[in-house]
């Protein structure tokens, strides 16, 4: 089986485009496009440095709710993108837990504390603990783990596949990370304005009854994942089994929030099919 819905990037006003879907078990059940080119992640960075941080959790490194970040703030937090510091600078800007503030900086303490109680490098920790042993051979961290990750969409395929059945970590950590923290907190959607609730698990934004929305109309409100400011995204849909990886080379714009929806709408609606 191969998808055709996925040809569809070929529409897109995109230099480079490359998308896959993959089922729980490993399947690829359709790619297209240069899925071996390495593109800049940006913020689909995170999914992959959450990991990470809940391996160092289960490894006994860290603990979920031990201090981390500003004054009050947890490594859950962190995570969740309610420790309070603002989006890409490291002040404080609201209460911890008040408000879903969306924030690179958060991420950045959330790696420096991984790397002080592993006492190894957050991109060596990221290596040895994820991208290694899922194969991810052409991933790197290369600076911030908010935003500096490159990947391919082969890669990218083997951590949705991992998300969907784990094997890296318990499942209860992962139904955890997909659960929304702090119910009920209001916050910005970057690129998509004021969300109440905006709601987010640990490192993974939750889709609910989100709108407008990254992802398609027909995507159960159970979808989480993450998209990039680099064009990219990456969202697993439990009830359709599946998760899509989409890479590109062109800013996320209004480009995005026009074709986005719609080609996810049109996988959604072949994998039903």
């Amino acid at each position: 089986m191969s998808l055709q819905s996925l040809a569809l990037i070929e529409n897109w006003p995109v230099p480079t485009a490359a998308a896959a879907v993959v089922r729980a078990d490993g399947t690829v059940l359709g790619s297209h496009g240069p899925a071996g080119h390495r593109f800049p992640l940006a913020s689909v960075t995170k999914p992959l440095a959450a990991y990470a941080a809940l391996v160092a959790y289960e490894e006994g490194a860290i603990e979920l709710d031990e201090p981390a970040g500003p004054p009050g703030s947890t490594v859950r937090h962190l995570l969740a993108h309610t420790s309070g510091l603002a989006f890409d600078e490291h002040r404080v800007t609201a209460p911890p837990g008040e408000r879903r503030l969306y924030s690179n900086a958060g991420f950045e303490q959330l790696g420096d504390h991984l790397a002080k109680a592993a006492d190894i490098p957050f991109a060596e920790y990221l290596r040895q603990a994820v991208l290694e042993p899922l194969g991810m051979t052409s991933t790197s961290l290369e600076g911030s783990p908010a935003k500096d990750g490159v990947s391919t969409v082969d890669d990218l395929v083997r951590f949705a596949a991992e998300v969907q059945a784990p094997r890296l970590l318990d499942p209860r950590t992962v139904a955890e990370a997909m659960t929304v923290q702090y119910p009920g907190t209001k916050g910005v959607l970057p690129g998509y304005g004021h969300q109440s609730p905006n709601d987010w698990g640990l490192g993974f934004e939750i889709r609910d009854s989100k709108s407008p929305h990254w992802t398609g109309s027909s995507s159960s409100p159970r979808t989480f994942g993450h998209f990039g400011q680099s064009g990219t995204f990456l969202w697993i849909d439990p009830s359709a089994g599946a998760a899509c990886v989409a890479l590109t080379d062109r800013a996320f714009g209004p480009w995005a929030v026009e074709v986005w929806p719609v080609f996810t709408d049109a996988v959604l609606a072949e994998l039903r099919r």
